[in-house]
């Protein structure tokens, strides 16, 4: 029987239990010889029954305390030790809530190094990501399970993410052996994995957001299985994002197949309430461009009175933006949008070591020139300062980046 489950060795209740017993049985006791007392008019025996009576109060007063304590600690969670810790993150919260409503698109790693920093400021962020990846882990995700791939969006997540290294790691870790999972990470098989359990998509990234209690959204762009299709400028097509790369040719334009695909509510929901929208770093045209081919993200951007920045790469991609400069990213933007689809522009500036470009020649890459007087000529603002981290790579520092944009917007605002 589950009540025999309380006289379990080791619960900590029956000593109480008894105790209480006993507490009670004085009162009766006492009770029952009041009334002798009072008949009797006897000052020392009432003295007496008073003073059991009280104790016998006080032993079922402890006896129900303690019972009570038992059940709550129990229950409840327990909190952590330094209160002043839960007061400052509390307070954090408080601030982070109140932060402007950010949406930042694009995809790949740019993007998840832009929420990393960007979640410092506030946590009405919404990332849109990119659905178009046909390599990797994602691409055979998608292909063997007719699905969205979930790399660029399980990097987006864990870079919002406040969970404890140890759960943002294994959302990262990818097999290196096995046969069926060399090469797959162990994020991309649960999103995967949710999205069958649950039937939908969408719904297996709210619950791994709540897994990895990430702050702000990831959107996928699409729930619209597209392909990306490259036109090169010597007249061939190609479709595929990883086959467009791999074609090391010179893009002259990108669309999508099928052309007419959708973009969700909410995603549409973001961008008219947003303050805020960022594009990029990121794959100009593999990550950056293919949301904004989508034709209600565009139509909602081109509307939207938000602030819209383009970060603009740092180092050119072989096969994608071979010796490109700012000017002729923001030409590509331009070209496959409009020139009224952004207010300012971020441009790297800081000098690279020697070493460092060397090992990118090798890989046929190199620094994005700057070309800022023909930037200014184009009408936009220019953003500059420091916002690289660069080590054995050259990558846009989270915090850093994050920084000269927060910074610029709020000059915005004063103005």
């Amino acid at each position: 029987m589950k009540f025999l489950r309380w006289l379990y060795p080791g619960l900590g209740i029956k000593r109480w239990v008894v105790l209480a017993t006993f507490g009670i049985g004085v009162l009766v006791v006492v009770a029952g010889s009041a009334v002798k007392t009072i008949s009797r008019e006897s000052v020392l025996l009432a003295s007496l029954a008073t003073a059991f009576l009280v104790f016998g109060i006080f032993l079922v007063y402890v006896s129900l305390n303690n019972i009570v304590r038992l059940f709550v600690r129990a229950l409840m969670p327990r909190p952590p030790e330094d209160l002043a810790d839960i007061v400052y993150q509390s307070r954090k919260r408080d601030f982070l809530s109140r932060g402007p409503r950010v949406v930042a698109i694009g995809g790949g790693t740019g993007l998840s190094q832009l929420l990393q920093g960007i979640k410092a400021y506030t946590n009405n962020v919404t990332a849109i990501v990119t659905v178009t990846d046909t390599g990797g882990s994602s691409g055979r995700l998608r292909d063997e399970l007719d699905m969205l791939p979930p790399g660029d969006i399980r990097n987006c997540l864990v870079a919002l993410a406040d969970a404890e290294p140890l759960m943002r790691d294994l959302f990262q870790y990818r097999f290196s052996d096995g046969a069926g999972l060399k090469g797959h990470s162990f994020g991309n098989l649960f999103i995967t994995a949710l999205s069958k359990v649950t039937g939908d998509f969408e719904k297996a990234i709210r619950e791994s957001s709540k897994v990895l209690a990430s702050r702000g959204r990831v959107l996928p762009s699409t729930l619209d299985k597209v392909t990306l299709v490259g036109e090169f400028t010597d007249g061939t097509t190609v479709e595929g994002e990883t086959r467009i790369t791999e074609a090391h040719k010179s893009l002259r334009r990108l669309s999508l197949k099928p052309v007419h695909c959708n973009a969700t509510e909410e995603v549409l929901e973001a961008i008219d309430l947003a303050e805020l929208i960022v594009m990029g770093p990121g794959s100009l045209y593999t990550s950056i461009l293919p949301n904004l081919l989508i034709p209600d993200i565009y139509e909602h951007v081109m509307e939207s009175e938000a602030y819209k920045i383009f970060v603009i790469n740092a180092m050119t991609q072989p096969g994608e933006t071979d010796n490109y400069t700012a000017q002729d990213h923001l030409e590509a933007m331009i070209r496959h949008t409009d020139p009224a689809i952004l207010d300012a522009c971020v441009v790297s500036t800081e000098t690279i070591p020697n070493d460092v470009l060397s090992r990118y020649a090798g890989q046929s890459a190199c620094p994005v020139k700057p070309d800022l007087p023909k930037l200014r000529d184009k009408g936009y603002e220019i953003i500059t300062g420091e916002n690289l981290k660069i080590d054995v790579q050259v990558r846009h520092d989270p915090a850093k980046l994050a920084k000269v944009i927060m910074d610029q917007y709020l000059e915005v605002l004063k103005r």
